[in-house]
């Protein structure tokens, strides 16, 4: 049992460690607009179907499917030290795009949620 003690102690902390390592980060709409408004450079994705992109979306996007995520984000987005914003329609969409991407090994990723939240302007075709 004793030899047990320290084996379950550093089994702990590797879990513990490694959730303080989840390179998504939720934040708010706001945040997300004051983030586009100040940085320079970063990466907008619409997680949401193509048809949905088409009919409104925040300026500046680019369209790629949650479920296109694993296989695009090499050829879109090469560099994964880039900031992304991942939004959808009401969350769900993008919660599981930005997995993909942590996943993938990039690592400055926020999840802003969906439109349904986004009380800021939007751009339609």
């Amino acid at each position: 049992m004793k030899k047990l003690i320290p084996i379950l102690l550093i089994f702990v902390c590797l879990l513990v460690g490694c959730a303080h390592d989840n390179p998504v980060r939720r934040i708010s709409a706001q945040e997300a607009h004051d983030m586009m408004k100040e940085l320079d450079e970063f990466v907008l994705i619409d997680a949401r179907s193509y048809n949905e992109f088409i009919q409104r979306r925040i300026d500046g996007a680019i369209s790629i499917p949650y479920d296109e995520i694993a296989v695009r984000a090499a050829d879109e987005i090469p560099d994964k030290d880039t900031v992304i914003l991942v939004y959808c329609q009401a969350g769900r969409r993008s919660a599981i795009a930005a997995r993909t991407l942590a996943d993938l090994g990039y690592i400055n990723i926020y999840d802003f949620g969906g439109l349904n939240d986004w009380p800021f302007e939007t751009v339609s075709d």
